[in-house]
């Protein structure tokens, strides 16, 4: 299987406050991008990443690299207002041999070389796939500070990222969203757009998304093996 997979890493960080893009905050001691990037080298199925963000801004980050992770990178592209827009930036730049197409948040540090092999591999197989979570606290839904109702929540995933589809369908599902004028919050949604199914790989709690000072205090310490 020929995979490609497109890192995200266009983010301001404006919820962490830094004063720095997201991707090139500081993560044990490397830059946030580097983690996902160096997982990418090693999933067995990605023949190559297209990192999507500020080139001068993330030179610097991309110079830290194993050998191995650089030899990975088969192109950049600038980011855009959106992260559905990013995406697209990125989905232009991967060449038309490629069968599947990976997107992965750079905010996610954690997810595991197996994790994108697997959604790689259910991509291919069921057409569309992403990584999810199952539902663990009670959810409420809230208006003018009361309690409406209690949200059963059975059935119920957080949607993560990787997520992967073939590159003829994400490609279509992202023109058709463009000429409808939607604008959606991951890629699998554009594809469920079309009436395809989206397969779910289970993944777990540690692939979390570093959105604020708390989340990225959460990273430190795990990598100190207090979390």
């Amino acid at each position: 299987m020929n995979a490609v997979a497109i890192l995200l890493a266009a983010g301001t960080g404006e919820r962490l406050g830094l004063g720095l893009p997201k991707a090139t905050v500081d993560l044990g001691g490397r830059p946030l991008v580097a983690w996902s990037l160096e997982a990418l080298a090693k999933a067995g199925v990605v023949r190559g990443v297209i990192v999507v963000g500020d080139a001068n801004a993330l030179a610097p980050a991309l110079e830290t690299l194993s050998p191995q992770a650089r030899m990975k990178i088969v192109g950049q592209a600038e980011g855009g207002v959106t992260r559905q827009a990013s995406c697209a930036s990125g989905l232009a730049r991967v060449a038309p041999d490629a069968e599947v197409v990976l997107v992965h948040d750079a905010a996610r540090p954690f997810a595991e070389p197996a994790l994108f092999d697997a959604v790689a591999r259910a991509a291919h197989e069921h057409g569309a796939a992403l990584a999810a979570e199952p539902l663990a606290d009670t959810l409420k839904r809230v208006a003018d500070g009361r309690v409406l109702e209690t949200i059963e929540r059975a059935g119920l995933w957080r949607a993560q990222t990787p997520q992967g589809a073939r590159r003829a369908l994400l490609v279509e599902a992202h023109a058709r969203a463009r000429a409808d004028g939607v604008l959606a919050t991951d890629d699998v949604a554009l594809v469920e757009r079309l009436g395809h199914a989206v397969h779910v790989v289970p993944a777990p709690s540690s692939n979390r998304k570093i959105t604020t000072l708390d989340d990225l205090a959460w990273a430190e310490a795990r990598l100190k093996g207090a979390a």
